[in-house]
């Protein structure tokens, strides 16, 4: 039961992470923000090289959403698998004591 409680408190830390959104102010490339941060060098200029440097973190970042979320999926089919076997393990339990209760 604790591991089931642990996996769901992880998924969920997984969830909050994935759920968080990057907020820029003006377009993408097109300067620094308002934040009081600075975009890099590049961001700063604005232009087409900003433009680009901004496609390629908004790349990087969906690369990353889709690797957690593919991780998380994995982690979810083998915790089902987990939760299936001991199911199963239970329902045997259960016939067994059955059949002691009808033997008696």
């Amino acid at each position: 039961m604790n591991t089931s409680l642990r996996a769901v408190h992880r998924l969920k830390h997984i969830c909050v992470n994935l759920s968080s959104v990057r907020c820029m102010s003006g377009g993408l490339g097109s300067g620094s923000g308002k934040g009081g941060g600075s975009g890099g060098s590049i961001r700063d200029a604005g232009g087409a090289f900003g433009k680009q440097e901004a496609a390629r973190e908004e790349e990087y970042f969906r690369r990353q959403q889709k690797e957690a979320l593919e991780k998380m999926k994995s982690g979810l089919d083998t915790e089902k698998e987990r939760l299936e076997k001991l199911i199963k393990d239970h329902e045997k339990e259960i016939q067994k004591l059955q059949k002691l209760q009808k033997d008696k």
